[in-house]
């Protein structure tokens, strides 16, 4: 692994470039907030009406219609939600200049198609491992978060350059900058969600706790057994790994981990992984997200009030407002 920080990566590449931000949310803002305070010049990209103009001018970013945005910069960074990426860069395509650059903070656009480039293009992405606030976070603290880098084309030669500089000054560089491509990033990180941290680890929460209260455990406790703890082992693991992490736990908790941990993780899940690995490299996911996004979301949204009804959330919110 070349795991590049701030010493390894020259920041001259983007000195002197206009970066627009294409998207004020959770990465746009902590990206536009980090180069502003690194000294880069920012426009932030938005819609005539979008609330968020109001929003990023308090906080000192210049903003512009889209439209201007795109032409005035060198570095256009498309950070609105990956499902309308198509639409969006057909809209602008025509306003990008000759040999800038197109970034992104994740692959899937490019690696599924949604976007399809023009050739004169610098083609990059950086993308932190983590959500946009503890971007901001970390850097208003003088961290950083570890990220990954790609170039998928090269027009100008000098892509690499650029994204590495982008990367050191949104405060990646000070954790490190982890060189992957845009397929690999893309298909991991889909992966992920479905399989693992955000599609998998909530569901064994939620059938943690309904296991123990159809058992005859009362809600709040359940609760606090199958979710309250989640922090603290992500917490352990963060500090010492798995392996630190199952050596400073009690003996009573690592002899229930190792007796079951997997029969609930077995053979059968891990094949049900690489199935879903399968179909996330086929574009599956990716063809479902266009559908989702082109019939205004009705799973989605069916799933979100469905998710707030149920006893488990009445729990959290119970024992939150109890504790607060």
């Amino acid at each position: 692994m070349n795991l590049l920080r701030d010493a390894d990566i020259d920041p001259a590449p983007l000195a002197g470039k206009r970066v627009a931000i294409l998207g004020y949310g959770n990465q746009g803002r902590a990206q536009a907030l980090n180069l502003h305070d690194s000294g880069i010049d920012v426009v932030v990209g938005l819609r005539g009406g979008s609330g968020s103009a109001n929003e990023a001018e308090a906080v000192g970013l210049t903003t512009a219609l889209l439209e201007p945005a795109v032409a005035s910069a060198d570095v256009v960074m498309v950070l609105a939600p990956d499902e309308i990426h198509a639409a969006l860069y057909r809209e602008i395509e025509p306003h990008v200049r000759n040999g800038a650059a197109l970034g992104f903070s994740h692959g899937l656009s490019v690696r599924f198609g949604f976007v399809e480039p023009r050739a004169d293009l610098d083609v990059f992405m950086v993308a932190p491992k983590g959500p946009g606030t503890a971007l901001r976070s970390l850097f208003t603290e003088g961290k950083g978060m570890i990220a990954v880098w790609a170039v998928a084309q090269d027009a100008t030669g000098g892509a690499r350059d650029l994204a590495l500089a982008y990367g050191r000054a949104i405060g990646c560089g000070r954790a490190g900058l982890i060189a992957s491509s845009f397929a690999e990033e893309a298909e991991a990180d889909l992966f992920n969600e479905q399989a693992v941290v955000w599609g998998a680890v909530p569901e064994l929460l939620i059938a943690g706790f309904e296991t123990l209260v159809a058992g005859g455990v009362s809600p709040e406790l359940a609760y606090l057994e199958c979710v309250g703890e989640l922090k603290l082992i992500a917490d352990l693991i963060e500090a010492r790994g798995i392996a630190g992490m199952r050596e400073v736990i009690s003996n009573t908790a690592e002899l229930g981990a190792l007796l079951g941990g997997r029969r609930i993780i077995d053979e059968g899940v891990r094949q049900r992984m690489a199935q879903v690995l399968e179909e996330v490299r086929a574009g599956k996911f990716a063809a479902e997200l266009r559908q989702e996004e082109s019939g205004g979301y009705p799973r989605l949204e069916k799933a979100r009030l469905k998710n707030r009804e149920t006893l488990l959330e009445e729990t959290y919110r119970r024992l939150s407002d109890a504790e607060g």
